[in-house]
């Protein structure tokens, strides 16, 4: 829904916002997520532009939608968390969407040292194309990388088969789809894969980009869950949201305390219950050690300029910069991330989230100053 139009006050360096309605209650539920109550749409002229992930692009473009009535328009072009990182390196875009932290190599080469805040968490699904088979095929990590190295080559082989006993499973060949792009997506994925297959660890390693050995690659979560639509047997890994857009089925997947487990909400959700949030806030959620997790999930980072003015960007970008995080960590923007069918995030992370934003300055002075 459409949030209500108010106005941002702005003062002693902090951003000071007042209530709004949008959504249900139960999507909105500072319960679950610990965003915070009160969250609201701010009043900001500014246009933001922005690259990156295309994991997060429909949280980026429906907010985007959302807040535009109240003077804040965000232009965003989803094309792979690499591009949108090196984007904002070099000045072309005021923020970036990456689904992976920022490496030290990225910060480097930065103009100004940044700020990264997690806004959702989402699973990366193995999502597969095999007519009269429901959803429900169990893979493990060892398995997914057999398959992506070519050596699993057929729906029907015994290391697919060992998996999903009683299970009648067809001989067709399987088509792999990988991204084509430096995507953050594959970075989780490869991430995932190497911690149980040495062949893949040792051979094509862990990126946003790698060589891949077999498959056909496509641009895009969108174009990946296209190609996977498009070929019988195929299997890609294809971000929760996209999967259900399409109507995908897709596997359960073996985590690390040895249970089988669907890409939900939940399981999602349970992958960031206890892990380490480091000083800049570069988590990791991929394969995590809680048993009801999902293992496959990746969080999604709005990288920006600790001094967005110094990088380049006028005083109401710098300002409308700080507004449009501080509703994406609000309760009515995680309640459009929940809506959309990615994981809100647990309170700890709305609280130091919520923290990062306060050190935002423009030419060095507190935004709103």
């Amino acid at each position: 829904m459409k949030p209500t139009k108010i106005i941002a006050m702005l003062g002693a360096g902090a951003l000071a916002l007042g209530v709004a309605a949008c959504g249900s209650s139960d999507n909105n539920s500072t319960a679950d997520t610990g965003a915070t109550s009160g969250s609201s749409a701010p009043s900001v002229s500014a246009t933001l532009n922005g690259a990156g992930s295309t994991f997060a692009a429909p949280i980026y473009q429906q907010v985007g939608s959302a807040l535009k009535s109240n003077g804040l328009t965000v232009n965003y072009q989803g094309v792979g968390s690499g591009d949108g990182v090196a984007q904002l390196q070099s000045g072309t875009a005021d923020f970036a969407g990456s689904d992976p932290a920022l490496t030290p190599e990225d910060k480097q080469k930065m103009k100004v040292a940044p700020v990264q805040v997690p806004i959702a968490l989402g699973a990366i699904t193995m999502s597969y194309n095999l007519p009269g088979q429901k959803a429900g095929i169990k893979l493990d990590g060892a398995t997914i990388g057999d398959i992506y190295l070519g050596k699993v080559k057929k729906w029907d082989d015994p290391a697919i088969a060992k998996l999903n006993s009683g299970l009648s499973l067809p001989s067709t060949d399987i088509t792999v789809v990988h991204r084509s792009d430096s995507s953050g997506t594959t970075k989780g994925f490869t991430q995932f894969v190497a911690n149980y297959s040495p062949a893949w660890k040792s051979g094509p390693g862990v990126n946003k980009d790698i060589k891949w050995p077999t498959g056909t690659g496509a641009k895009g979560n969108d174009g990946v869950a296209a190609a996977v639509k498009q070929t019988d047997g195929a299997i890609g890994y294809v971000e929760q949201a996209y999967a259900l857009q399409n109507k995908f089925t897709f596997a359960d997947v073996q985590n690390k305390g040895g249970t089988f487990v669907a890409p939900t909400l939940e399981s999602t959700s349970a992958a960031a219950d206890g892990i380490d949030i480091p000083a800049d806030l570069g988590i990791s959620t991929i394969d995590s050690p809680n048993p009801k997790a999902y293992p496959i999930v990746s969080q999604t980072f709005l990288d920006f300029p600790t001094d967005p003015c110094k990088a380049g960007s006028k005083q109401d970008a710098a300002t409308g910069l700080v507004a449009f995080a501080t509703y994406l960590l609000g309760t009515d923007g995680q309640g459009t991330i929940k809506q959309l069918s990615y994981a809100p995030l647990p309170a700890a992370l709305i609280t130091k989230g919520t923290a990062a934003l306060k050190a935002v300055t423009c030419n060095g002075k507190a935004i709103g100053s």
